[in-house]
Parts: structure tokens; C-alpha cells; sequence
């Protein structure tokens, strides 16, 4: 059944009857008349009368332009526009403070990292939360590796102090649990998942030389493979981060972790140990810039 079958007007039927019929191959607009008034009661097609709705809608178009580009020119000022700012101790953290505002903090990258953040909140937010990432990437396990995530992010009067401790943590013992090799490498056949995702930030203080970064996280780390005992499971924690302006750029003096806040989960499914894996190894992590 054809479209015009359907609806009662294809050209197999007859019908002649219908206000809105097939006149010489197109369809045409036909009027009914009153009898007496057109002798079959239908006027010849006629073409419709123009409106002022197209005019309308075009005025409505470029008043809906002009908006728009005053709206991006707004949005898009300096480093010390509305949206960001140097924002001292004064300023109090609310759901804005974690906004796009269009302004580019970071202006290049330190290996993998980014750097160069801007010297307000917004660039030591930005800071704190690459940093998160990389602190708490696969990478962090291999010796060479973490040496290198700490000379980027970490403040120089610090990143001893850093060294020490971490290659205290990540020891034999923690490499055993969490299924790898004594030397931290992954096992063949497997897939080990690290990897920290911010969800918010907020200062809680600041000032000209340092600034005070809670990053709210989510988590995954596990092995994932056929037979892992050590499953890649996901968790909550906040990171708190004492900031340094040093060189030109935002640098970590000290990190601590605390767990939450979590949401309450949802029952759904958990994925096989391959989706996992391919879902890491396909999606790829980000570069945090506000």
C-alpha cells in the first residue's frame, strides 16, 4: 500500500471529493464552495496569499543571533572576568565555582601533563584536578614513571619528601595484593585498571602565593582478566591539595585523601573482566582545563 493508498487519496481510487486532491499530476490546495457558487463547487487552484509570518520569522532569527553573539562576548573575557577572578579567602565555594567560563588556564603541558594553569582559583582548581589524575594513574606503579609525575606536579621544596614516601608505598607488598608482579608490572594475560576521575572541585583557601584544593573523585583499580582475584571495583574518596605558586605555575606541596562523599549505587550489572578492559583501553582519559 502506497502512502497516498493509506490516506485515502491515491490516484487509483477516483476520488475527486477531498479538499486537498491530485490537480493535474501535483497536489494543489483546492477550495470548496458553496453550491451554486462554482459549478462543481471547487474554484481553480489558486496559489496561497503571502503572510508576514515568514518576516516574522526571520526578525525572530536574527534577534536570536545577535543574543547569542553578545552572550559569547560576555562569556569570553580576560582571566579577571566575572566567570574566574583571583578569588581570595573571601570568596565562598558554591556549585558555580566548578563552571566552564571560558577562560583557557593552561597554555601548554609538562610531558603528559598540563601546565602553565593561570595564577587565580580557577587555574590552581584546574592544577589540582590534573594532578589528581595523574597521582592516581597505572603509572604512578612503575619506578621511572612516578619519578616523573612528581617532578611535574609536585613543588620542588617538596618532591623529595614525595619520593621517599611513595617508593615506601608502593612496595612488594602492595604490588602482591593488587595481583602484579613484584616488580609492579601487569601479569600476561591481564589488564591493571588505575584511574582517578574529578567530578567537582572547590577552594577552600587562597591567597597571592598558595591555595587550598579539595577535588571530589571517583576511582577504579583492579586487575582484569580471566581468573583475576582482584576484580576492578570503583570507589569515592577527596582529595585535599596544599598548592604553591612557584615558577611561573601552580605546584603541589601536600596531598591527603579521604573517602567520600558516595552515592548511593545502583543495581546494575557488572561488566566482564574483557569489557573492562576494553572500555579503559578504548576510552581515553582526560586533560582537565577550566
Amino acid at each position: 500500500m502506497s502512502l497516498g493508498d493509506e490516506n485515502g487519496y491515491g490516484s487509483g481510487s477516483g476520488r475527486t471529493d477531498d479538499g486537498y486532491s491530485t490537480i493535474g499530476g501535483t497536489r494543489q490546495t483546492r477550495t470548496r464552495l458553496p453550491d451554486g457558487e462554482g459549478g462543481d463547487g471547487y474554484t481553480t487552484p489558486r496559489r496561497p496569499a503571502r503572510s508576514s509570518r515568514s518576516l516574522v520569522t526571520v526578525v525572530g532569527v536574527v534577534v536570536l543571533l545577535i543574543a547569542a553573539i553578545a552572550f559569547a562576548n560576555m562569556g569570553g573575557g580576560g582571566k579577571n572576568g566575572s566567570g574566574g577572578g583571583s578569588g581570595g579567602a573571601g570568596n565562598k565555594p558554591d556549585s558555580s565555582s566548578t563552571a566552564a567560563t571560558g577562560t583557557k588556564p593552561v597554555d601548554g603541558k609538562n610531558g603528559a601533563i598540563a601546565s602553565g594553569f593561570a595564577h587565580d582559583d580557577q587555574g590552581a582548581q584546574s592544577a589540582a584536578a590534573n594532578y589528581s589524575v595523574a597521582l592516581g594513574s597505572a603509572e604512578m606503579f612503575d619506578k621511572a614513571k612516578r619519578d616523573s609525575i612528581l617532578n611535574a606536579v609536585i613543588a620542588p621544596s617538596a618532591v623529595d619528601g614525595f619520593r621517599t614516601t611513595l617508593d615506601q608505598a608502593y612496595s612488594t607488598g602492595l604490588f602482591k595484593n593488587l595481583g602484579l608482579n613484584d616488580d609492579g608490572s601487569t601479569p600476561a594475560g591481564f589488564t591493571f585498571i588505575s584511574r582517578t576521575t574529578p567530578i567537582g572541585t572547590k577552594v577552600t583557601k587562597s591567597s597571592a602565593g598558595h591555595a587550598t584544593v579539595e577535588v571530589w573523585c571517583t576511582g577504579l583499580i583492579g586487575l582484569a582478566g580471566e581468573g583475576s582475584t582482584n576484580p576492578v571495583t570503583d570507589g569515592w574518596f577527596t582529595i585535599t591539595m596544599e598548592l604553591e605558586w612557584v615558577n611561573g605555575d601552580w605546584k603541589a606541596a601536600t596531598h591527603s585523601q579521604k573517602d567520600g562523599p558516595a552515592p548511593v549505587g545502583r543495581d546494575t550489572r557488572a561488566s566482564s573482566a574483557d569489557e573492562i578492559a576494553g572500555a579503559v583501553n578504548g576510552f581515553g582519559g582526560f586533560t582537565y582545563a577550566r
